[in-house]
């Protein structure tokens, strides 16, 4: 064979193994890419399919419309009532920005499209729909108000949600940004250092601080080989690195029950350590950390780095929420509603129901238990050291008069600024209706100080204006 032949056998080959390539690669987008790139947000030819039918609204619990879409000529224009209060949760639908929040997640069901676009347009030529069907949220649009009102402007997040049914009453986020004008402030919000468009209530991942120890102290009450008996110096020094409490105070001798009231840190960075990061890591998954939260809005997953070649100084870190622990304040309303639900944790709900253009029901979400957390006697156990919290411990700014507030702060430090503050609980702690997480971002000030009054308000608010359809 000629150098020449072989040359040309050579290009010959090359051709062959690209166009095989080519065809390889268009293949993988139209067996397995093809409904996810015909119904992505920026596909123009979606967006000319949904010219032809207007957009469902979206309604509170009590039928207030929050966003809906009119005829505006030849096209749909799709209006947002309350600015800035849903940019988290409803998002937006815009055809230069895409969709966000649950215009996005429920585009298909606010259309009445199908998933498959293959589908939708032979359910187009058969059984055209003009109206799309209609979503009745959780949210209470009253305390959501009320929710964003006390954030006053700080950045930080609220999540307030019924520890039995899984609802969602309020979830704030702030800095928001305005759904109604994007074309005026895009690029503004965009370019924000504070990123207005991260929902921080599930996007956002925290260092919990002493919320935390709710984890721990289940643990510590599952290891019966540990004496629940301590003597508290103030410090305590684990594997040469010297740990200390607020303010390096000594409360000397406390049992557990003690130690949670007083958020005792040199306590529970100990007992963690006994209790071994196993057994620590086996507990906080239990309370979905770890593990992917199923919900109507994406939800970042919160982490407990515990497998593997972890140092004895990482789990005393872990024991009080410091080191690698981050969390969603999504997650922290769940781990509040699961011991106010004695043990059970139930899957959180945004949207309640579907419509049709008709009024008629198609879906109701239903409650749906995700995990067993621990039984009612020890949640009970760690509620009432929870009440004692709040009764006389650091969340004495939660107390509400007549009614039974459970409890725990938490004052995170955070390596990039000053720390966040927390309060995560439930009430009433009898029978509860109500559980929160409130987290204020840098606040720079403890959880009683700064996250603990508004969890008083807003249980208040909620408990006197909520619709509760449950029976208790």
């Amino acid at each position: 064979m000629t150098s020449e032949n072989r040359r040309i056998i050579l290009v010959l080959s090359a051709f062959c193994i690209l166009f095989v390539g080519l065809v390889g690669y268009l293949s993988y987008f139209q067996v397995f890419k093809a409904e996810a790139v015909k119904n992505n947000s920026y596909n123009k030819r979606l967006w000319i399919n949904e010219e032809n039918v207007l957009r469902g609204s979206i309604m509170d619990r009590n039928g207030n419309v929050l966003a809906y879409s009119e005829k505006d000529g030849e096209t749909n224009k799709r209006y947002y009532k309350y600015g800035n209060l849903y940019s988290h949760i409803i998002g937006y639908s815009y055809r230069e920005y895409g969709k966000a929040g649950l215009e996005l997640e429920y585009n298909n069901v606010l259309l009445d499209i199908s998933e498959s676009a293959a589908l939708n347009e032979l359910k187009n030529l058969v059984l055209p729909s003009s109206v799309g069907n209609n979503l009745k949220l959780t949210i209470d649009h009253s305390t959501q108000e009320k929710a964003r009102s006390l954030l006053n402007g700080r950045k930080g997040s609220i999540v307030l949600m019924n520890p039995k049914t899984g609802e969602i009453y309020a979830m704030v986020s702030l800095p928001d940004f305005n759904v109604a004008n994007l074309n005026e402030n895009w690029k503004e919000i965009t370019e924000n250092p504070d990123s207005p468009l991260l929902n921080r209530a599930t996007q956002g991942l925290y260092t919990p601080g002493s919320i935390f120890k709710m984890v721990t102290t289940l643990g510590v009450l599952e290891s019966f080989s540990l004496d629940l008996e301590y003597n508290c110096v103030g410090s305590t020094v684990i594997d040469g690195y010297k740990l200390t409490d607020y303010n390096e105070r000594a409360h000397g001798k406390l049992n557990l029950h003690d130690a949670f009231v007083k958020s005792c840190n040199p306590y529970f960075a100990e007992k963690a350590v006994v209790m071994g990061k196993d057994k620590f890591g086996e507990v906080a998954e239990r309370f979905m950390i770890n593990k992917k939260i199923h919900f109507d809005l994406p939800v970042k997953t919160s982490q407990f780095p515990y497998k593997g070649n972890v140092e004895e100084t990482e789990i005393a870190a872990s024991g009080i929420g410091q080191g690698r622990v981050v969390v969603t304040p999504l997650n922290m309303a769940m781990m509040a509603s699961a011991i106010a639900n004695e043990g059970e944790m139930v899957k959180p709900i945004l949207v309640k129901e579907i419509i049709d253009k008709d009024g008629r029901i198609l879906k109701v979400m239903d409650t749906e238990v995700i995990s067993t957390v621990t039984g009612p006697s020890v949640a009970n156990t760690i509620k009432d050291m929870m009440v004692d919290t709040v009764k006389a411990g650091t969340g004495t700014n939660a107390r509400i008069r007549n009614v039974t507030v459970a409890g725990k702060t938490g004052t995170a430090e955070n390596p990039s600024g000053k720390s966040h503050s927390w309060f995560v609980g439930f009430a009433p702690a009898e029978a509860p209706r109500l559980a929160i997480a409130v987290v204020l971002e840098e606040a720079g000030v403890t959880g009683g100080q700064g996250a603990a009054p508004i969890a008083r308000d807003l249980f208040i608010h909620g408990l006197n204006n909520i619709d509760f359809e449950e029976e208790y």
